[in-house]
């Protein structure tokens, strides 16, 4: 039964190499809003796949002209700027967030819509449980917790990029400006009335993951570089203890000589070159980390292109 008469949901759905998913999605979701709202629009966001994607977009659009398709003239790496182009080019009331592969259940959202309708303006599905791999979930874990503990802005544990946001937290992060974009962390920084709902995380059922360890490092670093100050002061407190060390040497090292014979010392050289040398790679790394955050920024490039747009209902 509709209860959202008055109401427009829009979904988006960032997709790379998806074509297994994308009418199941389709079907699953569908079935979700037919009940909860007669006006609707869902909003395929696909990142330059490599797969047969678009003519499944292209037969969906055909059947359905409430499904319109963004297609993307380059692959931005992450799905950040999918979510972005999606929440910029979405007209509804809410705006959903919904990874294409369908481990996050679209059978969700009635719960989210529950809890938009008492108030709250951002809702997000917490992920109590995943099935992935012990190392994999434990790294997981160790990011959330990192992030909290270090970041200037709380975001709640275990929270992904599935969630319902109001339009007005649409609108204010439409107006972010960033190009190099944690939207997860945007969406806890703009503040609202917001509240979880958990889930269990299903594992995926068809095609392959494109995601890599690798590309769960550089988003870990991309959060924590974008939200927090935490690594710029371990380098402050880096070259206090360095300092205090050599303070202590200048003074100790000299009054063991008196007592001592001087050891023959290339060793110790060594070493101390060796450890110096990597702290000095680790303090650049850092700011490497930094400095290529505020390059990415300073270039003002586009933060995405469109190739076209299937079934453009802004025209």
């Amino acid at each position: 039964m509709n209860y959202l008469t008055q109401k427009k949901i829009s979904v988006v759905i960032p997709c790379y190499n998806e074509q297994e998913n994308i009418s199941v999605m389709y079907e699953r979701l569908t079935k979700i809003l037919d009940q909860v709202t007669p006006s609707r629009e869902i909003i395929y966001v696909d990142n330059a796949s490599a797969d047969a994607s678009e003519e499944e977009y292209r037969k969906l659009c055909d059947k359905d002209s409430s499904v319109s398709v963004i297609l993307m003239a380059r692959n931005s790496g992450n799905s950040d700027m999918s979510y972005s182009a999606g929440t910029e080019y979405a007209s509804g009331d809410a705006v959903v967030w919904l990874d294409g592969d369908i481990q996050d259940p679209p059978e969700l959202i009635p719960e989210f819509i529950k809890k938009w309708m008492e108030g709250y303006e951002v809702i997000y599905g917490i992920r109590s449980k995943r099935k992935v791999g012990f190392l994999l979930g434990w790294a997981y874990n160790m990011f959330y917790k990192l992030f909290n503990r270090y970041s200037y802005v709380r975001m709640p544990l275990y929270a992904g990029d599935f969630c319902l946001i109001d339009r007005k937290v649409a609108d204010a992060l439409n107006r972010f400006p960033e190009r190099d974009r944690f939207m997860r962390g945007l969406r806890a920084w703009v503040g609202f009335r917001q509240t979880g709902i958990e889930y269990v995380r299903d594992e995926r059922m068809r095609g392959e993951t494109t995601q890599s360890l690798g590309r769960y490092i550089s988003a870990a670093k991309k959060g924590i570089v974008s939200f927090s100050y935490a690594p710029l002061t371990l380098i402050s407190n880096i070259a206090l203890v360095a300092m205090t060390l050599s303070i202590i040497a200048i003074i100790v090292y000299p009054l063991l000589a008196i007592f001592y014979p001087a050891p023959p010392g290339f060793l110790t050289l060594l070493v101390v070159m060796l450890f110096m040398g990597s702290v000095q790679f680790f303090v650049l790394a850092i700011l490497g980390e930094y400095l290529g955050r505020v390059f990415e920024e300073v270039k003002q490039r586009p933060q995405y292109i469109i190739r076209e747009i299937i079934n453009n209902h802004h025209v």
